[in-house]
């Protein structure tokens, strides 16, 4: 699942070197909770969680990697 994120977000600053699921799932609810956004233009855990999805489909990653790392976000998203 890692490799996969990876994958998913080459250029992404701090991605490359993510080693646990822990790293990899502080990684997932920064970006849900848009985080690394000015509070004023932050988008809702929601439209992050539709755009995440839409570039999982979109992305080369396999069917399992897609379907593992949706299941991912969706889990977190719910938190």
């Amino acid at each position: 699942m890692i490799e996969a994120y990876k994958r998913l977000w080459p250029d992404r600053q701090g991605v490359q070197r993510i080693k646990t699921q822990d790293e990899l799932e502080t990684s997932i609810r920064v970006e849900l909770n848009d985080e690394l956004t000015h509070p004023r233009v932050r988008k809702s855990v929601n439209e992050k969680l539709e755009l995440a999805i839409e570039r999982i489909d979109e992305s080369a990653l396999t069917e399992e990697e897609q379907a593992a790392l949706i299941q991912l976000y969706k889990k977190l998203a719910a938190q």
